[in-house]
């Protein structure tokens, strides 16, 4: 998993939109509550939130945000704290507290039986090498037992830590997003059309 990040965004800020008309007060008050309410730990215990805090670091590092990363794990913990489900369940796939307390503790067995020690403190090409079998169905712990590994990791570890990571403002400036088209929309829908209110891409080279 790079932890280079190349930004095609470079010169852009959301938050700049702030006082615009692209935002109102309705989207003003979403963006500053995501920016300044994380929530703090309430469903998951101390070791899982940390083992959880590994896997999310090097599913999305962030090592150019220095120490103010997107927060992740506080929202995971939020979700399942209020059992918010997404309304469907995969077959074979244990509800979803269960699913989530058995798949950190997968993980943290299959670095294990792997590498000898919990996926912590392995150093990350081979906390890299643990996820990349997990997603493959390469595993070697029983502790998936009960759990499909490849179905956890896709489905449900990594959809839900990227869902998460990019509902951050932070994150958008990545992308180029705006964050709600309302209340000023969109004009220009051509094909590589922007409106000059929107993020302009860099093109290298």
């Amino acid at each position: 998993m790079s932890e280079v990040f190349h930004h095609r965004f470079p010169t852009y800020d959301v938050i700049d939109k702030w006082d615009s008309p692209s935002w109102n007060d309705q989207t003003r008050t979403v963006v500053k509550k995501r920016l300044d309410e994380v929530p703090d730990r309430r469903f998951l215990t101390e070791t899982e939130w940390e083992i959880l805090v590994a896997v999310c670091n090097r599913l999305i590092p962030q090592p150019d945000r220095g120490n103010r990363p997107v927060p992740i794990v506080p929202f995971i913990d939020e979700k399942l704290h209020k059992n918010q489900g997404d309304g469907y369940r995969y077959e074979g796939m244990p509800p979803m507290r269960e699913a989530w307390r058995h798949g950190i503790k997968a993980i943290d067995e299959e670095a294990r039986a792997r590498w000898g020690g919990g996926f912590r403190e392995l150093p990350h090409n081979q906390q890299d090498a643990v996820l990349r079998a997990i997603q493959h169905r390469d595993i070697r712990s029983g502790a998936w037992q009960g759990l499909p590994a490849k179905q956890f990791f896709s489905s449900v570890l990594l959809r839900t830590t990227v869902s998460i990571y990019y509902a951050h403002p932070a994150s958008w400036n990545e992308i180029g997003f705006g964050g709600p088209a309302s209340p000023r929309g969109y004009v220009r829908l051509g094909f590589d059309r922007r409106d000059p209110w929107e993020a302009e891409e860099r093109h290298d080279g």
